[in-house]
């Protein structure tokens, strides 16, 4: 079965004059249970062959970063050609994004005739894309609603951060991955689907991932998109219940600033099941930040940047406890005022500097970091004893190759 197909392609009108608009519909059926990174280009050529003009949904705005089994169109729309007179045909590729790789799905080619004169000045089509009946809305999907969408922030967001931005789409991606506290497995599934690997296993002790197929099916993912390369187990990172040099990649987002009594030993554990040369990818919390709290849901938190340095237990367990978080979107999860006490009171300490010599110690070789800082620091006088770099820096993203010997 092939994932994308392209359907007839036509114009509204092949003769443009005067004010006549410029109005081409792609239809297109997407006939596998998903497909990623879908895009339409768009090229002009003149009756000799020439190239005059290039559009493209992605460069228009639009980041469909997976379209569920369905029809969809799309509309590029210009209020006229904005092109000298004469014959052109416009040609029209569907793209999409096949375990880190581009692929052209479909082509098609239109004939149409500029008549004089030209309305407009160049060529810069709107678009437009809309779902078929039976086709769940375009404004339904996690792409489209964006990052306040908890799906989102994991199945687009940190599956492609993760993947691409941080692992370069390594041909890796296509063996054994391991995820150390994978939560609900939103995350593992985006990798999943999107690089078809022999294995995908995600541990997490607090078993999150079990509310998986509820939290897939109410975000339009096809019960049938499931793969069966993804599979979950209820280990701590302490104790990975794996072989040594048994995965090609390990993925830890989010999770060891929340490993109780610290992270040492999930780091070393990582390192044993982890290949030579195999790749890893973490993205700690980093507890001196301004973010590094974890308790941007409570408004007293938000008021008062780096409150958790400023002010003592006793004042932050009070306001925690009496306080109604504004709970951002869990997929269903909610947690009590008690339970963000806890994971404040379990955080682990984890600075830039400390980690990066704590993943060198190991015999980690970095590849790729990325640094996300605060737009300023103000000092005030309980924020002295703190480094620069601690505090600023919010966010710390890292790829690193296993050379252990």
């Amino acid at each position: 079965m092939s994932v994308l197909a392209l359907h007839d392609v036509s114009l509204a009108s092949t003769t443009l004059a005067g004010d006549a608009p410029f109005v081409l519909t792609v239809p297109f059926s997407v006939d596998a249970a998903l497909a990623f990174d879908v895009d339409i280009s768009l090229d002009i050529d003149d009756a000799a062959g020439q190239r005059i003009a290039h559009a493209q949904l992605a460069a228009a705005g639009w980041d469909v970063s997976w379209l569920p089994r369905g029809r969809y169109e799309a509309h590029a729309l210009a209020a006229g050609a904005g092109l000298p007179a004469g014959r052109y045909v416009a040609h029209v590729a569907l793209w999409d994004r096949r375990a880190g790789v581009l692929t052209k799905a479909g082509v098609a080619s239109v004939a149409f005739e500029v008549a004089s004169p030209p309305h407009g000045d160049g060529f810069a089509p709107a678009w437009q894309l809309r779902s078929g009946d039976g086709t769940p809305a375009i404004d339904a999907l996690s792409w489209k609603r964006g990052a306040a969408d908890w799906f989102y922030k994991h199945f687009d967001h940190a599956a492609r951060t993760t993947a691409t931005y941080l692992l370069g789409d390594s041909p890796l991606l296509r063996g054994r991955i391991l995820d150390v506290g994978c939560g609900d497995g939103i995350t593992d599934l985006g990798i999943a689907l999107r690089y078809a690997p022999e294995e995908l296993v995600g541990i997490d002790p607090f078993r999150g991932y079990e509310r998986l197929p509820e939290i897939a099916r109410d975000a339009n993912v096809p019960a049938d998109a499931v793969p069966a390369c993804l599979r979950f187990l209820p280990a701590s990172a302490n104790e990975i219940p794996f072989e040594d040099d048994r995965f090609d990649v390990v993925i830890s987002w989010g999770s060891l600033e929340h490993i109780v009594g610290g992270y040492a030993k999930a780091l070393a554990e990582i390192r044993r099941v982890l290949k030579p040369g195999g790749l890893l990818m973490a993205h700690p919390g980093l507890f001196y930040s301004d973010v590094g709290n974890h308790l941007g849901e409570f408004a007293f938190a938000r008021a008062e940047p780096y409150v958790h340095l400023k002010r003592p237990r006793d004042w932050l367990r009070e306001r925690i406890l009496a306080s109604e978080p504004d709970r951002m979107d869990r997929s269903g999860d909610i947690a009590a005022p008690a339970d963000y006490w806890r994971w404040f009171t379990e955080l682990n300490p984890i600075t830039v500097p400390a980690f990066e010599a704590e993943l060198r110690a190991l015999g980690f070789e970095p590849w790729r970091v990325a640094l996300r800082t605060h737009d300023r620091v103000e000092y005030t006088p309980e924020l002295q004893r703190y480094s620069f770099v601690d505090l600023a820096v919010g966010e710390l993203y890292v790829s690193a190759y296993n050379r252990k010997r």
